[in-house]
């Protein structure tokens, strides 16, 4: 048997990296994740546009932001919500956007000046 030259995560980093899946792989919160990454939204901006309850947004974005993967910015009455600022939320981004194939300049830095379906 070969001699692998690898460090293997230990359990802590292999339970965070589970749970992270385990959040993401829900299809309402990967595309909830996926507009807040793009922009910053309210609870019923992002009910309006997830064409979903508010009441199930806030379901969503709780989970997503005890994940450490959102922020919340209150504004008056209104609290806002968008990608935490860390490196652990933005790796999670990276690869999504990877996933699903965004190349807008936001995203990935692209200086093509194409747009993609995120800046709408």
């Amino acid at each position: 048997m070969q001699e692998l030259n690898v460090r293997m995560p230990d359990d802590g980093e292999a339970v965070l990296i589970a749970d992270t899946f385990k959040v993401i792989s829900d299809p309402t919160r990967l595309k909830i994740l996926f507009l807040l990454c793009h922009s910053e939204q309210c609870v019923n901006g992002v009910a309006s546009f997830m064409e979903m309850s508010p009441p199930a947004v806030a379901h969503h974005l709780k989970v997503l932001k005890s994940s450490g993967l959102l922020s919340a910015n209150r504004v008056g009455k209104e609290v806002f919500y968008t990608l935490a600022d860390t490196e652990y939320a933005s790796t999670v981004h990276r690869t999504i956007d990877t996933v699903f194939g965004c190349k807008c300049s936001f995203c990935s830095g692209a200086k093509s000046g194409k747009k993609c379906s995120c800046d709408k």
